[in-house]
């Protein structure tokens, strides 16, 4: 058993890693602004909960305290919509946050697991993208790019640590992780919360960008492999599907398993969503790192995965309920 925090426990990841560590017997710690939903009845009875912001020192230090084997840093702000609305909190929460969990870390002699993503790679034209592939960004103006450069300031952050430090830390970047419980503001969330209420399926501009979708328990088996494993230490891994697929195509694929009575609509994201808005051709990971080190693979196709998303979806009306973000 281990002594584990993780913050963001409340989230769509956080949840379902908090699952998986309550189930393999850690003692786990949830640091988190919002108690855990009624839903989420493995963290309400199994986990100890602490509330508080990750910009607050002082309420972190309340969870990462002295004792603690591994940290799980997974809070953040993320989401185009977020990016777009918000982009001041996603570099104050992304950068300054993770200093936070990094510091208390290192203080408390814990292992750290921090959440990264695809979008360090920006648009870089050369896939698959390898953990140490160049990052590639459009100009300071778009706020498109606020979510990227703050995670990779964040892994700056991370490698600085464990060689300055001698921190133990690792990074895992996923690519496009979805599943049930996802918030309806993300490609697949959002694509099968249209469908299943109704609506028509949101596809931007002509559909073409290609994405590597990766179910959840795929994204969190990779993620409890990079802390256990002691060659872990000081590296970063891609944990994506390297099966690519277009968005326009994974849309379909919604519309079949949901009902052929469902329609696609295209938006153009440069009359909706304006200049801020940048959107990439193609984002392709390549996993041989995570599966030659951690031993990981991507086990669960984009149609399997669906299916369980869709099937979790209409036995969840309150997810039904919620409302869903970006452009129409």
């Amino acid at each position: 058993m281990s002594r584990v925090v993780v913050t963001g426990g409340c989230g769509f990841i956080g949840s379902h890693l908090v699952e998986q560590l309550v189930a393999r017997g850690d003692e786990v710690t949830i640091f988190d602004g919002t108690p855990p939903p009624a839903w989420q009845e493995t963290a309400r009875q199994h986990a100890r909960f602490v509330q508080g912001d990750i910009l607050d020192r002082t309420a972190l230090a309340g969870a990462i305290t002295s004792g603690v084997d591994v940290v799980y840093h997974l809070a953040a702000v993320v989401g185009v919509d977020n990016y777009l609305a918000r982009p001041l909190d996603v570099i104050d929460v992304n950068f300054t946050g993770t200093r936070n969990v990094l510091d208390l870390a290192a203080d408390a002699g814990a292992k750290v697991v921090v959440a990264s993503t695809s979008e360090v790679f920006g648009k870089n034209p050369a896939v698959p993208w390898r953990e140490d592939g160049d990052r590639v960004l459009g100009a300071t103006a778009a706020d498109r790019w606020t979510y990227s450069s703050s995670k990779a300031l964040a892994e700056h952050l991370t490698f600085a640590f464990v060689r300055q430090r001698g921190l133990e830390a690792t990074i895992v970047r996923y690519f496009n992780a979805y599943g049930p419980r996802q918030r309806p503001g993300f490609v697949v969330s959002r694509s099968v919360h249209r469908a299943l209420n109704g609506k028509p399926v949101v596809v931007y501009d002509d559909g073409l960008q290609t994405r590597c979708f990766t179910y959840i328990d795929d994204a969190i088996a990779g993620t409890l492999l990079a802390a256990d494993s002691p060659k872990s230490v000081g590296e970063a891994f891609n944990i994506g599907s390297m099966t690519e697929t277009t968005i326009g195509d994974a849309a379909e694929l919604v519309v079949k398993l949901v009902g052929p009575e469902t329609e696609l609509h295209h938006v153009d994201t440069g009359v909706r969503l304006g200049k801020s808005y940048e959107d990439l051709a193609r984002r392709v990971p390549d996993n041989t790192k995570a599966r030659t080190v951690l031993g990981w693979t991507c086990e669960t196709s984009l149609e399997d995965g669906l299916s369980r998303t869709i099937e979790w979806s209409r036995q969840n009306p309150w997810w039904l309920a919620l409302p869903d973000s970006g452009a129409e």
